[in-house]
């Protein structure tokens, strides 16, 4: 039970590093300085927390932190340095906790410690990219101070209850392994339309109509999934939002086949495989939106119930417009008839 005990300690420990390391030590070094708890002889090893140096080391360092992490963008800058310092610091300090130990449980704890950090830190980090999309900055300011009172409840968890720390450490880290694909491909939309946003040239140098042709092998997964051959009459970059179509966050290709009626597709790639849609745009509405981080397509059904949302970046927000205008006029039609 002893073993158990210190197990859960380190392990509960570790993931809150993942969030801010360095309250995480600080409030701990504190704890041992004033004893405000008591530790057992297995986890002894934890006393060098206390040391006057660490405790001013960590209170400076989460200092920095307090404010970085406030601010829309430097709070992203920052995670991406702490991507390496958060696991590292919680094996770290796994390792200390432990003291003399078998050198195999050392490392195991070690590792186990770090992935868990690693875990709870990419949650975050995805949650501020998203935040982040967004230019207003009190959500960020409300995430980085709730992430600060998970710290506290946290470590307060863990000296009244080790075991329950524990247990309730697992159960964030399995839910976080079961999202991790959703949560990577949002991490990785959001730092691709932060990139081509900055990127993005002024609009008097933006194409004003949309591409007529795709790249080779995306044209090869197109006419794969497709009967249609004819030529294609646009042809648009994006990623998949929110819809009852498609699952979000997929990066591909809207385009349009001459000949197709009032249909669109959207061709896409996921780890799994290629992923085909046709989407017929005739009882329904079609609009464009502009954003802070990106451009959106939106796709409706006649009486205004969402369908699917395509997301851009700014480049393309001249060629969506004239796409949606290629749809608008035939709808209209279409309504006038009817």
């Amino acid at each position: 039970m002893e073993i158990l005990k210190t197990l859960a300690v380190v392990l509960s420990i570790g993931s809150l590093a993942g969030l801010n390391l360095y309250l995480t030590v600080f409030v701990s070094g504190l704890a041992m300085r004033f004893d405000w708890v008591t530790l057992p002889p297995s986890l002894n090893g934890l006393e060098v927390l206390g040391h006057p140096i660490v405790i001013a080391l960590a209170g400076i360092l989460y200092l920095f932190e307090f404010f970085a992490d406030k601010i829309p963008w430097i709070d992203t800058a920052w995670d991406s340095v702490h991507t390496f310092i958060r696991p590292v610091g919680a094996a770290a300090l796994a390792v200390a906790a432990l003291g003399e130990v078998n050198p195999v449980f050392e490392v195991i704890a070690a590792l186990l410690a770090g992935s868990m950090a690693l875990s709870s830190h990419l949650t975050k980090a995805g949650t501020r990219l998203v935040a982040n999309a967004s230019p207003e900055p009190f959500t960020n300011i409300g995430l980085s101070l709730a992430e600060d009172g998970i710290v506290l409840a946290g470590l307060s968890l863990i000296a009244w209850s080790p075991l329950v720390a524990l247990g309730i450490a697992i159960a964030v880290f399995i839910t976080i392994i079961a999202i991790l694909p959703i949560l990577l491909r949002s991490i990785r939309r959001h730092l691709w339309f932060a990139w081509r946003k900055l990127k993005c040239p002024p609009d008097d140098k933006k194409p004003d109509a949309p591409e007529v042709s795709l790249p080779a092998h995306w044209d090869v997964l197109l006419r794969r999934s497709h009967s249609n051959k004819n030529p294609v009459e646009w042809a648009l970059p994006c990623v998949t939002g929110k819809g009852s179509l498609l699952p979000s966050n997929i990066h591909g290709w809207l385009v349009r086949i001459q000949g197709g009626s009032q249909e669109i597709q959207f061709i896409g790639r996921t780890w799994r495989g290629s992923t085909f849609a046709s989407i017929d745009c005739r009882n329904g509405t079609a609009e464009f939106h502009s954003g802070f981080m990106a451009d959106r397509i939106s796709l409706a059904h006649r009486d205004g119930s969402p369908h699917q949302t395509f997301d851009l970046d700014h480049l393309h927000s001249k060629s969506a417009q004239f796409a949606i205008e290629t749809l608008q006029a035939p709808l209209e039609t279409t309504t006038e008839t009817e």
